[in-house]
């Protein structure tokens, strides 16, 4: 019985072990840009945004996403409530190949691989000069202050603007210059936190379920989406409970240390 024991509890520990090193996170699609830490979102590409659990740092930003053999680069800039969220369009090519404006799909919780990445391979994602994390002048310094105060890569790699939020629709376009640490506001073209009407840097959502282009500002759909497909046969099984690819060896182990209790043996 004590082999047994040891023999099942190793069992378990292994596979668990093993599950837990591949990083399975539930990814939910997200419809509408946002960024707790004043990411620019005309300066990026909101399309592939990672909105995990954890607070925001100042290095780790950048996570690679895989679902049935495809993977895509996230920037992880804002925080959830306790979702794994991702940008709908992401969401939906790693469900069904395509982008969620070509044939959008719709569905819950889906179990992905995810790993941490350098922030070289969000690069691209990043849409200024230097690929450098576009931040607001007036509503990043909190988290600005705190990268600074120690050796990051957004401590490195940042540019200020005088934009006043996320989805950049009040502010300046224009880039602010940091006396750190000698002064702890930016100095701008124009004067900082200037609420100017911002018209000519629009923020885009991908709208669920129909896969339309709207203006994050106000919801106006600038693009028809294509034609919605159903979700995947198997995606209810996916997403429903515990027993996913993962788990099916620790379940069996479980099925069959209870089979031997019961049975006496």
């Amino acid at each position: 019985m004590r082999c047994a024991l040891r023999f099942f509890s190793g069992l378990l520990a292994a596979t668990t072990t093993a599950h837990a090193a591949g990083r399975t996170v539930w990814a939910t699609p997200h419809e509408s840009y946002s960024s707790s830490v004043g990411v620019l979102g005309c300066k990026v590409d909101t399309n592939r945004i990672a909105y995990w659990p954890a607070s925001v740092g100042c290095t780790n930003i950048c996570v690679s996403l895989s679902h049935e053999g495809r993977t895509v680069h996230l920037l992880r800039i804002d925080q959830s409530q306790g979702a794994y969220d991702v940008s709908y369009d992401a969401w939906n090519y790693l469900v069904t190949g395509y982008s969620a404006t070509e044939r959008p799909t719709t569905g819950g919780a889906i179990a992905m691989q995810y790993e941490d990445a350098d922030p070289s391979a969000c690069a691209d994602l990043i849409h200024t000069d230097g690929n450098k994390l576009p931040l607001s002048a007036s509503n990043s310094m909190n988290y600005l202050a705190d990268c600074l105060s120690r050796d990051t890569w957004v401590g490195k790699n940042h540019v200020l603007y005088n934009i006043l939020d996320p989805i950049c629709s009040w502010g300046n376009d224009e880039v602010c210059e940091l006396d750190w640490p000698t002064a702890n506001q930016a100095a701008c073209p124009t004067q900082l936190g200037t609420p100017s009407v911002l018209s000519d840097a629009p923020v885009y959502n991908i709208q669920y379920v129909t896969g339309n282009k709207v203006l994050a500002s106000n919801g106006q759909v600038v693009a028809s989406g294509g034609a919605s497909i159903s979700p995947p046969s198997d995606l209810g099984q996916k997403s429903a409970g515990w027993i996913a690819r993962g788990n099916a060896v620790p379940v069996v182990a479980m099925s069959m240390f209870a089979y031997w209790i019961l049975g006496g043996i």
